[in-house]
């Protein structure tokens, strides 16, 4: 790919529930336990069904956290691999992010995932007595863990900075810099989001926000930080302002993450059209391409099987 490309992943998502054990207060996804359900594979196969393969390569698994002590866990991680297995029986590739697991639950779903992610967010510990007071996951050492075992265990893995829930500039540089170390050890993350926190109608509190006019600047700092083999995203439907996203791009930014039909994260901010996107970049100079969810380099570390699944023609 050449100096001037953005690429993006053409995905759908699957929710297997959006019940969860946390409760951060800045989060439009989560219900409370006992409210909605499970995700079946009956209807998760419905959903796959009516998707052109064409266009669609990654389906992302996108879970509320079982608690660890939960008797339901075992059935939750069950229910992740079937899910997965289901994506891959129907042509495309999966990767799910589903809080943190233990090695044991990792190693499982490797099998059955092409890639997987967890966002760090923030690093400073701060925020579990504030936005995370009532979200024992969000512990940033045990999150920081998930991404050492992600590399252990030779898992292709996206990560990232959630921005404007309370954290400093300062903040940022550690994040980040404790990224780079983790991957300088294993080489495995493909991905660092900067994720700017928008505000959405079901949030607990009424946060402001990241201000976006912040973002060049950071995307600028981070690139700086991180080396140069981990990708820098920035998600398309969160920046939406013509100049602001032209700056970030210039500024080291080159992947728009997922575009989906809905960002169950942040619901309230829609994609744009993506044939509008492409149209608007090549106005500026950029390729906009698909990829996978999984780089390139990254094909060899995937078992013989799922290797198999890997379609051509996508960078």
């Amino acid at each position: 790919m050449g100096d001037r490309t953005v690429t993006y992943s053409p995905a759908f998502t699957l929710v297997p529930t959006y019940e969860c054990f946390n409760r951060c207060t800045y989060c439009n996804f989560r219900r409370d336990i006992g409210s909605s359900g499970w995700l079946s594979v009956e209807a998760a196969a419905k959903q796959l069904a009516a998707l052109d393969s064409e266009h669609v390569r990654e389906i992302l698994i996108l879970s509320g956290e079982v608690a660890p002590n939960s008797p339901q866990r075992s059935q939750w991680l069950e229910r992740l691999y079937e899910l997965a297995t289901l994506a891959l029986d129907c042509g495309f590739l999966p990767h799910t992010n589903a809080g943190p697991l233990t090695r044991a639950e990792m190693a499982y779903l490797k099998q059955v995932n092409a890639s997987m992610g967890l966002m760090l967010e923030q690093l400073t510990p701060k925020l579990l007595h504030t936005v995370h007071r009532h979200a024992p996951s969000k512990d940033p050492q045990l999150r920081l863990r998930q991404l050492e075992q992600a590399g252990e265990l030779g898992i292709p893995f996206t990560t990232g900075l959630l921005l404007g829930i309370g954290e400093e500039p300062e903040d940022w540089a550690e994040t980040l810099t404790a990224i780079a170390e983790c991957h300088r050890r294993w080489g495995h993350i493909q991905e660092v989001i900067l994720q700017p926190h928008s505000r959405g109608q079901r949030q607990e509190e009424a946060l402001l926000g990241f201000d976006l006019s912040q973002l060049p600047q950071l995307v600028s700092w981070a690139r700086s930080l991180l080396p140069q083999d981990i990708t820098i995203q920035i998600p398309a439907n969160l920046v939406t302002q013509h100049k602001l996203l032209r700056a970030c791009l210039e500024a080291g930014a080159r992947d728009l993450g997922g575009i989906v039909p809905l960002d169950h994260v942040n619901p309230d901010y829609p994609h744009m059209d993506i044939d509008q996107l492409r149209t608007q970049l090549q106005a500026w100079g950029w390729e906009l391409v698909p990829r996978l969810p999984i780089y390139p380099q990254f094909l060899d570390w995937l078992p013989p099987v799922l290797r198999r699944r890997v379609p051509q023609g996508y960078c």
